[in-house]
């Protein structure tokens, strides 16, 4: 049995612009796991950089609120919703509350720095 404590991950500063906390990665366990599941930050009335992943990713609100932008569209999104982005899509998400803005990031498979792209 693998254990992660939150507490206990160190913040990285994501190039698009969050902070992160990485919770599982294939790196980190030696589970054989293909995926990856952070926790992100986003700072109030900021938002990440718009990026590109060759992964698919799915978002899951845990706390604030914000406008999620995929390609053309773009929605709000709250605490207990989760998201799913398409590989490859242009992404970013905006924190327009006045709390942090957090949510996990899981990414299939898992998130390599080679695969993403900043815009």
């Amino acid at each position: 049995m693998i254990i992660s404590d939150l507490s206990k991950c160190p913040i990285i500063l994501g190039s698009e612009g969050a902070k992160i906390k990485q919770i599982f990665h294939p790196h980190n366990t030696m589970l054989g796991i293909g995926y990856s599941i952070s926790q992100c930050t986003v700072d109030p009335g900021k938002s990440s950089r718009p990026h590109k992943l060759k992964s698919s990713e799915i978002y899951f609100i845990l706390k604030g609120h914000g406008v999620l932008h995929i390609d053309d569209e773009s929605t709000k999104v709250m605490e207990n919703q989760a998201a799913y982005i398409p590989p490859s899509s242009l992404q970013f998400i905006e924190n327009t509350g006045n709390v942090d803005l957090e949510f996990l990031c899981i990414v299939e498979p898992a998130w390599k720095q080679e695969d993403e792209i900043i815009e």
